[in-house]
């Protein structure tokens, strides 16, 4: 049976492309695909078009959203244990304008991590109601126990090169990036093993000096796990992981951007140092995000929620509750970024550096991934996914 079309046409007071600015402008979308942008005035309104017109508002690409622990109650490092499904948490991304993720999972017992990813990747493979499960992305255990973090010192440390091929396998092809200590005895046998795998190999949670990141980077490490978070800070005469990063254009940088886990100063340092296209911006998100304060969890680790700010029993930062809709203009208040360049940083970054070329961007030809905003308040109105309407607010 031949597939009916469907033609629908966005409109609103302007288009954040996001590389351009189109005042008045409007995005038609046929099924799947978006197959024409520009201004209003440029489009022909017929019977056949369902027509969305946005007033107070503005258009952009779907965020893509590349490190996120959890949102919506569910914990993606414990897919079979956690008070809601990956269902929960992929409809409560797209309400908040996000077409695409990577769950992010984090370090456990050997055995767990295993069983987790099979779990993880087998609900991954069926049809989710708001933004797309794209990959994993696994953040542990071959860190550096002194730069933990929120996650269990006992359980992170020294590289397993078949540990490592094994929870590659146990993701069945959706592993996209893992998160290494470049410190760490075998790491440039690792980063080779992720390279052959197809797996992005990032930099973090390290106290690696100049000479072990410049060998990873050297080895084909060219991606960073928030930056300043979880490593050693920058110094002017013992140069490390942060100032090689920030100063070597081979290499793409995170930044959590909820305003408490950079400071405002730091967050403008790498957006000076860093190309354009070398930023990410990343939620860090757990499965509080969307949820009352509370206790949760990342994985094996307890976390407390209060006011929105979490932590774990320790008083250390433990993720975040701030999604990508309200962390992305930090990028302009903190780094003075333009709002083209900052929206950028959550949508075409982020797809070209994992490929997926597909989306990312306003372009005919590209999947009809978008997100419409109240522009006075940038709260929500509408998310489009592959051109079907999976979040509208209630007016």
């Amino acid at each position: 049976m031949k597939k009916s079309r469907i033609r629908r046409l966005y409109l609103a007071d302007y288009l954040i492309t996001p590389d351009h600015i189109i005042p008045n402008g409007g995005v038609l979308c046929e099924n799947e695909k978006i197959i024409a942008v520009g201004g209003v005035s440029g489009f022909s309104m017929n019977e056949e078009l369902e027509l969305f017109r946005f007033e107070n508002a503005y258009i952009t690409p779907g965020f893509i959203d590349t490190h996120i622990h959890g949102a919506g109650g569910f914990d993606c490092s414990r897919a079979g244990a956690s008070r809601n499904d990956l269902a929960a948490m992929s409809a409560i991304m797209g309400e908040r304008g996000a077409t695409g993720f990577f769950p992010t999972v984090v370090a456990d017992e050997p055995e767990k991590m295993i069983a987790n990813l099979q779990i993880l990747s087998a609900a991954m493979k069926n049809p989710l109601p708001g933004a797309d499960a794209i990959g994993i992305n696994i953040e542990g255990p071959f860190l550096n126990p002194e730069k933990a973090g929120a996650q269990p010192k006992h359980l992170l440390g020294k590289i397993d090169l078949k540990f490592a091929a094994d929870l590659i396998d146990a993701g069945e092809g959706l592993i996209k990036i893992m998160t290494f200590a470049p410190e760490l005895a075998n790491a440039d046998k690792l980063i080779e093993l992720l390279l052959s795998r197809n797996v992005i190999a990032s930099m973090g949670h390290s106290l690696a000096g100049e000479h072990e990141t410049l060998r990873a980077i050297d080895a084909g490490s060219t991606h960073c796990t928030h930056l300043f978070n979880g490593m050693n800070p920058l110094h002017q005469r013992n140069v490390g992981l942060p100032g090689i990063v920030l100063t070597d254009d081979r290499v793409t940088v995170e930044l959590i951007i909820d305003g408490r886990h950079v400071h405002s100063r730091m967050v403008d340092l790498a957006c000076r140092c860093k190309t354009l296209r070398q930023i990410i911006g990343i939620s860090d998100g757990t499965m509080a995000s969307g949820m009352p304060d509370g206790s949760y969890h990342i994985g094996p680790s307890e976390i407390i929620v209060k006011n929105g700010f979490s932590q774990n029993s320790s008083g250390k930062l433990a993720g975040t509750t701030t999604m990508l809709d309200a962390g992305w203009h930090s990028l302009m208040s903190c780094g003075h970024l333009s709002e083209t360049k900052a929206a950028q940083a959550v949508t075409r970054n982020p797809a070209e550096h994992f490929k997926l070329f597909d989306r990312g961007q306003l372009l005919p030809g590209l999947r009809a991934d978008l997100a419409v905003f109240e522009h006075t308040t940038n709260r929500p109105l509408l998310t489009v996914r592959r051109g079907e309407i999976i979040s509208r607010a209630q007016e």
